[in-house]
């Protein structure tokens, strides 16, 4: 991860930013010496939120999975096409 002073970005805006688009890692920007903020690109940001969602759902497929709660594969299709036939 990279570290950059805040005067980086006061003195030279187009160029953080630019490094911020190229950098696949949010950057921390430090004040004083002292960790202050983290900053990513917004495409960097969107990323790992849809990353974190993805986590998120795994997770609750784990849990269900281990708690046994599955429903067979042509019940899940029996639904799906349910639902397509009942939409059009």
């Amino acid at each position: 991860m990279l570290v950059k002073p805040s005067s980086v970005i006061r003195s030279d805006y187009k160029t953080f930013s630019r490094l911020c688009h190229e950098a696949d890692d949010p950057i921390i920007i430090t004040n004083n010496g002292e960790n202050d903020l983290v900053v990513m690109s917004h495409e960097a940001f969107c990323r790992r939120e849809a990353w974190i969602r993805l986590q998120v759902k795994l997770a609750s497929a784990d849990k269900q999975i281990a708690g046994g709660d599955l429903v067979e594969h042509d019940e899940v299709f029996s639904r799906l096409r349910e639902r397509v036939h009942g939409e059009v």
